[in-house]
């Protein structure tokens, strides 16, 4: 294994362990309130598209996604999967960083979550590629 095979395992290992442990977040109590609450009044619907369910879709999305990256054949498929959660779920960032007094700490700041987020997505990719 050269040494760029090496690191992209690493990133893989280190992506794959953020994305479970997000995931698994998503399933309990308070942490799935209040990611609920982050979700936009106009995204928000009822029965299966409750907020509720949407944060454990996108919890199960998330461990689906970190395993799928530590899949050979599924690697590349997990990674623009996980590109598609990380865009899907921005409005709810966008949302949260838009209603501070609301979030709190979780209302990261618009244009430094709108990098980070750069960020990740371009490591997703460069970890399955």
């Amino acid at each position: 294994m050269d040494t760029v095979q090496t690191l992209q395992l690493v990133l893989r290992l280190a992506l794959a362990a953020t994305f479970a442990f997000m995931g698994v977040s998503h399933f309990l109590p308070g942490p799935a309130r209040a990611m609920a609450a982050m979700i936009p009044p106009s995204l928000r619907g009822s029965g299966i598209l409750r907020p509720t369910n949407l944060v454990a879709f996108t919890g199960i999305c998330e461990i689906a996604g970190a395993i799928g990256m530590l899949v050979p054949q599924t690697r590349f498929a997990a990674g623009v999967a996980l590109v598609v959660f990380l865009l899907a779920v921005f409005p709810a960032n966008t949302y949260a960083a838009q209603h501070p007094e609301k979030f709190g700490r979780a209302a990261f700041p618009f244009w430094p979550r709108f990098a980070a987020q750069l960020v990740l997505i371009a490591l997703v990719m460069l970890a399955v590629l």
